[in-house]
């Protein structure tokens, strides 16, 4: 079981880029990305690129450009998926301070559960369509684009460019969007081509999917991080002499998980009746709502009957323990992560069946502490040297 080493993960990154543009963050700096070095140059790029991790770049990236210019590893944080990795991305802090705990959560203001990044409800729908909801309440923290004194740019997929959490939190960022990993590094040059001193922040979600349908050791996987990986060098090539810095890195990694792994909830009757809602969170992580009356018999059944592929914590020893953060916890944090959780051991997996919605078999997953899903890579190219 990895844990996020809040002194080496992807918040210090973010708090090495923003400190670099007179931010104070509330995290360290990464020691091995000095801010006053970042701050030398013109143009800051950081390249978000989902799924990469970093036991995948060892394995089957050692001929590419990123694996060159690989500065080392960080570690995700916890839960290592995009959702809450996504948010700290854009607000510098973990899911300690902004509580956004997993793809599907369990949002006790509205009294259901709902997929966070776009923001639609399991039964289906628009929450605030649906519900008459504001997103933002629910994405409460001040972006690093409010704290950072210099132009900033979002170059993200036009399907999710405009979407509830992006126009929330980098309102106060230049919004541009692209359809192809081609298109992505060409908008970047493009906006390179403007006056002054830029951050951009650029996102490619295609790997991440494509280890989801196919598996970290396919040829697909392989073939794009090839693509990237050509269109990374052509970029560099086009923007030689822009004096700008390329920072490369990822949410979390993914693991390989066999279908006989799956644990389908439905055959597990007596687990499931000790519980008063739906799990939420994810496949490789969930976080349980137990009847106090039942809680004898949950524990004791993960602790016989499931002992062999997950581990039950308490989350407020989780939260004690500093696996969602430091400091003082978001004031909701104890409501999303409720008493129980359970985290997936080796390559297993939960599937859950909802009214609506029939369970799906990926053949990779994230969200655990693994090392394959917990440690990320650390990239840095500087364009001028090419």
């Amino acid at each position: 079981m990895i844990i996020p080493d809040y002194k080496n993960s992807i918040v210090n990154l973010m708090s090495s880029i923003t400190a670099s543009m007179g931010d104070k963050p509330k995290y360290k700096p990464l020691k091995q990305l000095n801010p006053k070095e970042i701050s030398k140059y013109k143009n800051i790029i950081f390249f978000f690129l989902d799924g990469l991790g970093y036991d995948y770049l060892e394995k089957y990236g050692k001929r590419t450009l990123m694996y060159k210019h690989l500065k080392g590893k960080i570690t995700s944080i916890f839960p290592s998926t995009t959702a809450a990795c996504a948010t700290s991305y854009v607000t510098g802090v973990p899911v300690q301070q902004h509580a956004i705990t997993g793809w599907t959560m369990f949002l006790k203001e509205i009294g259901t559960l709902t997929d966070i990044l776009p923001f639609n409800l399991k039964i289906g729908g628009e929450a605030h369509s649906k519900l008459g909801i504001e997103p933002k309440i629910f994405f409460d923290q001040k972006s690093i684009y409010e704290k950072i004194n210099r132009k900033s740019y979002t170059v993200y997929p036009n399907f999710i460019l405009h979407s509830d959490f992006n126009s929330i939190y980098m309102k106060k960022a230049h919004k541009e969007g692209f359809n192809t990993i081609n298109g992505m590094f060409r908008k970047i040059s493009k906006v390179l081509k403007k006056p002054g001193k830029k951050f951009i922040h650029s996102y490619w979600h295609a790997l991440d999917s494509i280890h989801h349908a196919t598996g970290t050791n396919s040829i697909q996987s392989l073939n794009h991080i090839y693509e990237i990986d050509h269109n990374l060098q052509n970029f560099i090539k086009r923007i030689k002499g822009t004096n700008s810095l390329i920072i490369i890195a990822s949410d979390h990694g993914h693991i390989n998980i066999p279908e006989k792994n799956y644990i389908n909830t439905a055959k597990h009757p007596k687990l499931m009746e000790c519980l008063t809602l739906p799990l939420s969170g994810g496949a490789r992580y969930a976080y349980a709502y137990v009847r106090p009356s039942k809680t004898k018999q949950f524990e004791a059944y993960v602790k016989t009957k499931l002992k062999h592929c997950c581990v039950l914590k308490k989350s407020d020893e989780l939260i004690k323990n500093n696996y969602f953060g430091l400091y003082k916890p978001h004031k909701k944090l104890y409501d999303r992560v409720v008493d129980d959780m359970l985290i997936m051991k080796e390559n297993y997996a939960l599937m859950q069946k909802l009214p609506n919605l029939e369970p799906s078999f990926k053949k990779s997953l994230h969200g655990g502490t693994s090392s394959e899903e917990m440690y990320v890579p650390l990239i840095t190219i500087g364009a001028n040297k090419f």
